[in-house]
């Protein structure tokens, strides 16, 4: 394993997110919405960076659509493509700057919205699963025939990029893990199991004010930029129309997949050279609401899950970054994207 450390820098850009749990009006999850953003149920009103295409599919016996953007290279092409797969409060857009950052440097970007979130199909049946997410991604690359790819995933996308990897090793170029969840198992480790329909009540009660309040604690280790309140809107918009039930229910799938199917138990089984990049100052863990304070003490110190599990993967590089939180990627763009593009260069 290679360790780095990436020392503070100042920075100046930003990305977005979203959280579950809070405690706001029930029926539109803000009060005094007047001037704030209300988007559909598939996040209609917001505009993405870049176009979006469909991609349509059968899957569970429905037809569904996974909505992606597709960003060819700027300039001269290197012919690689690397795969953005978001986190459970986050969107493809949500990956703008890295998706500039790469196809500065030549590479075709693929970022989808996996179903169940932003952009594309929000089924009121669905049974999640990593592998059913993973197979649906790959059902997308063979639509565009591509056969190779190098897989990032931030926070739940580093579960589901980590799944991919292990289902599909040989079609797998790379694996970049940013801040993912997962490094431990929640529910071995002591948070009681919790309800889809419980869950669900909590999720439709969300609110921009503690999206908001969440992320500065989490995502930016306690810093707060005017520019990252468009990311806080873009998931509370959701909330305030009629798009907040079916939201809030596949938050709530999507969450009990998290719960009940860890990937820390597989990391020894990666085949592929993998990038783990850890803003040491993230707590996140999902439940950790639900434990005692004595348990929730054991929780989401990723300054130590990081190494541990770099140590795990066979051949895996580390970065970290000792000041920042859940997202590196918002929160330090040029330090984030100079250690990507190092890796990228020399796995290449």
């Amino acid at each position: 394993m290679r360790a780095l450390l990436l020392a503070p820098l100042l920075v100046s850009m930003a990305l977005p997110a979203m959280a579950a749990n809070d405690t706001a009006n029930n029926n539109t999850a803000n009060n005094n919405t007047d001037d704030k953003p209300v988007y559909g149920p598939r996040l209609e009103g917001f505009d993405y960076p870049w176009t979006l295409h469909r991609f349509e599919l059968d899957s569970q016996q429905q037809s569904l659509e996974m909505m992606y953007m597709d960003v060819a290279p700027q300039g001269e092409a290197n012919g690689e493509t690397v795969v953005l797969m978001h986190g459970k409060n986050f969107c493809g857009a949500t990956w703008e700057g890295t998706i500039r950052a790469l196809t500065q440097q030549g590479y075709r970007v693929i970022a989808p919205d996996q179903i169940g979130f932003c952009k594309s199909s929000k089924p009121e049946h669905y049974q999640y699963s990593f592998q059913q997410l993973a197979d649906n991604t790959h059902a997308l690359l063979a639509h565009l025939d591509i056969n190779n790819a190098t897989i990032m995933g931030h926070s739940m996308g580093g579960m589901l990029a980590t799944r991919y990897a292990l289902m599909y090793p040989d079609t797998t170029d790379g694996l970049v893990l940013v801040n993912p969840i997962g490094l431990e198992d929640w529910k071995a480790k002591g948070v009681p199991w919790q309800s889809i329909e419980d869950w669900y009540e909590s999720g439709k009660k969300a609110s921009a004010e503690k999206m908001r309040e969440y992320q500065q604690e989490t995502y930016y280790a306690g810093e707060w930029e005017p520019e990252y309140d468009r990311w806080v809107e873009m998931q509370a918009g959701m909330y305030r129309g009629e798009g907040r039930d079916i939201n809030a229910w596949n938050q709530a799938l999507t969450y009990d997949m998290i719960m009940t199917q860890p990937v820390v138990y597989e990391f020894e089984n990666l085949e592929v050279p993998t990038l783990l990049m850890v803003g040491d100052q993230d707590n996140t863990a999902v439940g950790k609401g639900l434990a005692s304070e004595d348990v929730q003490k054991t929780l989401g110190h990723y300054a130590e899950l990081g190494p541990d599990i770099a140590e795990r993967i066979p051949e895996s590089t580390y970065v970290h970054f000792e000041d920042l939180g859940h997202s590196p990627q918002v929160q330090a763009p040029e330090r984030f994207h100079e250690a990507l593009l190092e890796w990228f260069d020399r796995t290449r």
